[in-house]
Order: structure tokens, then C-alpha cells, then sequence
């Protein structure tokens, strides 16, 4: 008799090819903490939003990617 783990050899295939949200680049933008307004524009914003909107969330990912 085997292990429950060979009656799923899928469980193993999708480890070895991980998904392409997985493998995808992370944008500056991510890595920043919230801090209670837009990082681009400085509008004031709760303590878990980082920018107001996607204009400036893009704004920011485009100047970041010229700045580095």
C-alpha cells in the first residue's frame, strides 16, 4: 500500500512549474508601506490605501522606473 502523497502525483508537477502570478516582477510601488497619503501626489488617505488611484499609482511606477 502506498503514501497518500502518491495517489496525487499533480501535487508535484505544480510545484516544480510555479504560476506566472507568482513569477511575476514586483513593481516598486509594492514594496512601499502605507503612510496615510498618496506616495505621488500627498492627498491624504487611510492608513492602508498607498496612492489615491491607479493615474498615480502608474505615475509613480513610471518615474521610479526612469529614476533608477
Amino acid at each position: 500500500m502506498g503514501t497518500i502523497e502518491d495517489d496525487f502525483p499533480e501535487k508535484d508537477a505544480r510545484a516544480e512549474h510555479p504560476s506566472d502570478a507568482q513569477s511575476a516582477p514586483v513593481r516598486p510601488r509594492q514594496a512601499l508601506p502605507p503612510k496615510g497619503s498618496c506616495w505621488y501626489c500627498e492627498k491624504p488617505l487611510d492608513s492602508v490605501k498607498r496612492f489615491c488611484g491607479k493615474p498615480c499609482a502608474d505615475a509613480f511606477d513610471e518615474e521610479a522606473e526612469y529614476t533608477r
